[in-house]
């Protein structure tokens, strides 16, 4: 007979009130995987966007929502070496979070160390975002001056403090709230922009002397993309990590992309191979993780809820007032005392 267990199921694709928490196969692990039982899950963009029926999840990925979870090992597959049963763990997952267990690659999971389960539940998917688009699509050098759009949000916050890690000189970022503004302005933003009053383009070529940034991070893609190009320096990188403000751009003068040599590059990272999540993530957990330890990297989780509430916890994911990251607890698994 197959195990069950509890999850956050979709009756159907469409809005919050679809969410429903049901009962369905409970995961075993392959020899690479570790069966974790969640306590803590987040939240992301794509969980709504998947929610909806408009994401397509990667082959043989959970049909189940979610990809950021911490718990405990609750069991190992035969070829697993970095962890035993019952080690508290954290980690990032193709989908299958909004569930009391899930499995994970042993290599796409972390030691939880000193960090709660509520915060560690909430890192990867935007520190990896981050990272990469900093990093490996904007090559940041010390004394760049970056452009971060949607810079209150997780990928966002996390981007200041890797480009002001990094020696960046100028970190411009957009944001629509003054709450927002200061948050940013407290991690490292040097130039903090209300895009409801300002236009990022004229301000940036202001500051800069008309020179433009060297790295744009973006989330918002067609809205944002002909006043990207204008604001990116000679040998500007400009990573695209979003479809906030649709797929489509009706007309755009594509000339500075030859002269002024600029690199444009798409990533999602859900799609990206095993073995580039894996290699992100030994970068993360040797140069990232310890500053998050340690508190020099600030981390924020906004709110967390119980997954009884979760149809309001998606409620506020899409009014996107908050700052930092939405957190859910899976109160069959754990109390809020089990955390540390």
């Amino acid at each position: 007979m197959t195990a069950s267990m509890k999850a956050v199921l979709l009756a159907r694709p469409g809005g919050i009130e679809q969410l429903y928490l049901g009962e369905t196969e409970k995961p075993t692990p392959k020899p690479n995987e570790i069966l974790v039982k969640i306590h803590y899950f987040a939240l992301n963009r794509m969980d709504s966007i998947q929610r909806e029926g408009n994401y397509p999840v990667p082959p043989e990925a959970s049909p189940i929502l979610g990809v950021e979870i911490a718990g405990e090992v609750e069991a190992v597959g035969s070829e697993t070496t970095r962890f035993s049963v019952g080690d508290r763990v954290f980690g990032l997952l193709y989908g299958g979070a909004y569930a009391q267990y899930a499995v994970v690659d042993e290599g796409s999971a972390h030691p939880l160390g000193s960090l709660s389960m509520e915060l560690a539940s909430s890192l990867l998917e935007c520190w990896y975002t981050a990272y990469q688009a900093i990093h490996y699509i904007g090559n940041i050098q010390c004394g760049d001056d970056v452009l971060i759009h949607a810079a209150a949000g997780g990928v966002g916050t996390a981007a200041i403090q890797l480009a002001k890690m990094a020696g960046a000189r100028r970190i411009f970022i957009t944001a629509s709230r003054p709450e927002k503004l200061d948050y940013c302005r407290r991690l490292g933003a040097t130039h903090p922009i209300n895009y409801r009053e300002q236009n990022f383009k004229d301000v940036v070529l202001a500051e800069t002397g008309g020179r433009g940034v060297d790295v744009i991070c973006d989330y918002l893609l067609a809205s944002y993309f002909a006043d990207n190009i204008e604001c990116l320096a000679r040998d500007g990188r400009m990573s695209l990590q979003g479809l906030m403000g649709g797929s489509v751009v009706d007309s755009v003068d594509l000339a500075p992309l030859l002269y002024k040599r600029l690199r444009i590059e798409g990533s999602a990272l859900r799609s990206r191979s095993l073995e580039y999540q894996r290699r992100l993530g030994d970068e993360f957990r040797c140069k990232v993780l310890p500053h998050i330890e340690s508190g020099e990297l600030e981390w924020h989780v906004d709110k967390i809820f119980d997954w009884e509430d979760i149809r309001e916890a998606h409620k506020l994911l899409e009014e996107a007032t908050f700052t930092g990251k939405i957190v859910v607890r899976v109160t069959d698994n754990a109390s809020p005392e089990s955390s540390q």
